[in-house]
């Protein structure tokens, strides 16, 4: 994408952005003239993407400020995220892209396997947001995102401890558009597909058999693309972000639910003859 200056002069925090999603979207915002201060635990990850990053700025007011924070953890971010503002001032943007997927059947699974994933995909979104939220609206302004999923939206075999958090998520974005909109801040979800990530390789290792034959067929998306229309949301104030494919499968469960199920009832039957289960 060329070069812009769509977003000269503002400033972006977004989290878990030294991979994937969260690096592609803090890319485009350095291409369109923003500045961005990246939070994620990966030392070596934060310094990679750093690089990239500064490679891409083309304005002398621009800045990138990578942060090595656990989202997850208040008592770590928190304070790290306090003193990027002291130095940067109130940002513009809070992208929330902190998140991971540990697929197994339900029987494979464990308490832990429930709570590592709530902490991580809900409580890395939340917590950040807590601690940004007072500057916000004393400053009565600034838009918050977070990054659900498909999944966060309907259901499939295989991400029993996955989907609840990206769930959550949603709840927990649908109440914050309602109750911060007099306060003159916005919010968006964003629902992204199966998306080419390091992340998306590891979910592979751990994927049920069936649940790869449910997705054998689906394209999956490239991250800079679902960045791209991520923030073209944003800039536009969409609530609900469904980049490309993800958008037919939300009105349909929206409003023929009971039709999604029934084709994932028999796609999952198909799925099982297939690996030879009855």
């Amino acid at each position: 994408m060329a070069k812009t200056t769509q977003l000269a002069g503002k400033t972006a925090i977004v989290c878990g952005g030294s991979k994937g999603i969260g690096l592609s979207t803090a890319a485009e915002i350095v291409r369109r003239g923003g500045s961005v201060g990246v939070v994620a635990r990966g030392n070596g990850s934060l310094e990679l993407a750093g690089e990239r990053l500064r490679a891409l700025v083309h304005e002398s007011s621009q800045f990138v400020d990578m942060i090595q924070a656990d989202a997850a953890n208040r008592d770590d971010v928190g304070p790290k995220l306090e003193a990027f503002m002291e130095a940067r001032g109130v940002p513009d943007y809070l992208i929330n892209a902190v998140g991971y997927a540990g697929p197994d059947y339900v029987s494979n699974l464990v308490l832990d396997d429930f709570r590592q994933q709530m902490d991580v995909n809900y409580y890395g979104q939340l917590i950040p947001t807590l601690v940004v939220l007072p500057h916000l609206l004393e400053a009565g302004r600034g838009h918050i995102a977070f990054v659900s999923s498909m999944l966060g939206y309907f259901g499939i075999i295989g991400y029993a401890a996955y989907a609840p958090s990206k769930f959550a998520l949603v709840g927990l974005a649908e109440v914050l558009r309602h109750e911060l909109r007099p306060s003159g801040l916005s919010v968006s979800v964003l629902y992204p597909p199966d998306t080419d990530t390091p992340g998306f390789e590891v979910e592979n290792i751990s994927k049920p058999v069936e649940t790869h034959q449910l997705s054998a067929n689906v394209k999956v998306a490239q991250p800079d693309e679902v960045a791209r229309q991520f923030l073209d949301g944003i800039m536009r104030g969409k609530f609900h972000i469904l980049p490309s494919g993800a958008g037919m499968v939300w009105r349909l469960q929206r409003y023929a639910p009971r039709l999604v199920r029934a084709i994932l009832d028999q796609a999952l039957s198909k799925a099982r003859r297939r690996v030879g289960k009855t």
